[in-house]
C-alpha cells in the first residue's frame, strides 16, 4: 500500500479500515491498532512502528495509550479515533510531522468513503460572542 497524503489515498484508507475491520472480525481477531499495522505493512510493522503511532494519536488528554491492544469501534460509529489514527499513519509512514497531515482534505475523504457515516465533530470550541464582553 503506498501511502501519501492526498484526499484520493486518504478515501482509500478509510475503506480500507472497515475492509480490515471485517477480516479481522471473520479470523475472530481483536480489530485494534497493532492488528491494522500488521495487516496493512507486515513485517514493517515492528513493534518500533506500532509505539510511533500510537504515541502520535491525539484523542484525549486524559487517555492513557495501551500501544495498540485497545479494541476500536468501527469507522463509521466513532470516526474521530480512526481520523487521528490515520494522520498518525500517514505522519509516521511518510516521516513527517502530524500537523503537516492534510486534515481538511482527511475529513472531505471520510464524507466520501462513509457518506451515511456518523459526522465529524472538530473538537475546537468556538467562542461565545457574549462571553468576550
Amino acid at each position: 500500500m503506498e501511502i501519501k497524503n492526498t484526499q484520493e489515498c486518504f478515501v482509500q484508507l478509510w475503506r480500507e479500515l472497515e475492509r480490515t475491520r471485517r477480516l479481522l472480525t471473520s479470523r475472530y481477531k481483536r480489530y485494534c491498532i497493532r492488528n491494522i499495522l500488521k495487516d496493512w505493512f507486515g513485517t514493517r510493522a515492528t513493534d518500533d512502528f506500532i509505539w510511533e503511532v500510537c504515541n502520535s494519536i491525539i484523542v484525549d488528554e486524559n487517555d492513557i495509550p495501551a500501544y495498540g491492544w485497545d479494541v476500536m469501534p468501527p469507522p463509521k460509529m466513532c470516526p474521530w479515533k480512526h481520523r487521528e489514527l490515520l494522520r498518525a499513519i500517514v505522519a509516521v509512514a511518510l516521516k513527517i510531522g502530524i500537523r503537516k497531515v492534510d486534515a481538511k482534505a482527511l475529513n472531505k475523504a471520510y464524507e466520501k468513503a462513509f457518506p451515511q457515516g456518523k459526522k465529524l465533530k472538530s473538537d475546537r470550541k468556538k467562542k461565545n460572542k457574549k462571553d468576550n464582553k
